[in-house]
This record gives structure tokens, sequence and C-alpha cells, in this order.
């Protein structure tokens, strides 16, 4: 699987936008918030962007979705393709699959602050769902599943800190159960779209798959 190893917080200064990428750092220590100006320097070419071109701003907003996301184009387009068969609107039922996928759960559950930390917790088999351990950050976690982390890590300082950050600042929406005691969470219905957390339009990314 490509990787990309250079500064994540590259990712939100060229698309303008807070992609959630270093989990708390985001909230404390963004450089967006430290920037009133619009991006100068190596970063942009030291030149005013010029006017984009329709098809660029539905790629950029479809770029904007699969970086938070975390994943590559093929299986990108593949969860597409499954919400553009799914009845409905397409935009908000893909979102909801992003939304609902184990490693965005166990982030917006709060055991971890970054979807890459929340996956390296899924994959290292140390999230159960139902009562059984499941280690694929793309299961797609369905209204009355119960996500549960293992108790072993209680004390972790990491997956702590995590909940603590999440608890401080009301991360944790309606749409998931929690149990403190357990370390267990439950997907009591389908999110809207308000509490969906990638700051996208959808229509965009619909609009850029249809061409």
């Amino acid at each position: 699987m490509a990787r990309y190893t250079q500064a994540s917080c590259k990712k939100c200064r060229k698309h303008q936008t807070k992609l959630f990428l270093k989990g708390s750092k985001c909230y404390s220590k963004c450089i967006l918030d430290r920037e009133k100006a619009p991006v100068r320097g190596k970063f942009s070419g030291g030149k005013p962007r010029s006017k984009q071109s329709e098809y660029s701003v539905r790629l950029a907003e479809k770029q904007k979705a699969r970086i938070a996301a975390g994943m590559t184009e093929r299986p990108f387009s593949n969860l597409f393709a499954k919400a553009s068969r799914s009845e409905g609107q397409t935009g908000e039922i893909f979102l909801r699959y992003l939304e609902t996928r184990l490693d965005n759960v166990v982030r917006r559950l709060g055991f971890a602050m970054s979807l890459k930390f929340a996956r390296q917790l899924v994959l290292h088999k140390h999230v159960k769902v139902n009562a059984r351990v499941v280690n694929i950050p793309s299961f797609q976690v369905r209204p009355g599943d119960k996500v549960a982390l293992d108790l072993r890590l209680k004390e972790n300082t990491v997956v702590k800190a995590g909940l603590e950050e999440t608890e401080k600042r009301s991360l944790r929406p309606s749409f998931l159960e929690f149990d403190a005691g357990t370390l267990t969470g439950k997907l009591s219905r389908w999110p809207d779209r308000a509490e969906v957390s990638y700051p996208v339009q959808e229509q965009l990314i619909v609009e850029h798959y249809s061409k």
C-alpha cells in the first residue's frame, strides 16, 4: 500500500481545510488557525493560484475526502461505486459508509484522536466487534454493532489521552453510545449528514465520479 511520508500539515495547507490528520494537535496547534492570510511561499509555489477549472474543483474535493479517510484511490472509488448502487442519495450514503468504517468509529468513540492510531489499534487486534476480534480497518460497522477495546489498554497513555480529549471537547457524536467502564461503544443508528466528520461537499465528489 502506498504510504505518504511527508508532513501531514502540507495536505491541510494545500486544501486550506482541516483534515484532522494529527489528532489533538489539530485542535491546539493547527497552522491553519495561525494563518489569517492565504498561503504563500514554498507550499504554494510563491504565486497566487490561478482560477481552478470545474474538474480541478471536483477532483480537489474528492482528494480531501480520500486523504481524510486515509484511503488509496482504488478502495475509495470501490466504496463510492457501492454507494452509487444503494437506494437514496449517493453522496450522503457514501459519507455514511466512510463515517462507519471500523477505524473511524474507533476514532470517534475516543479510543484514538487520530485515524492513524485508530487503524493501528484495529490492525494489532485490540478491537472487537460483537465480541469477535476484527483487524480490518475498512470493516463496515452497522447499527446495533458493539465495538469494544481490549481492557488491557485502559491505562494506555495514548488511549487515556484520547478519551479525556474526547470528553473535554464533546467530540463523541450522538449516534454512538459509549460505556466508559467496559470501553465499549455501540452504533445506535446511521449518522445524519450533519454528524459526519468529513469536511467535504459530497455533491462535488458525485459529479467527479459521474464524468
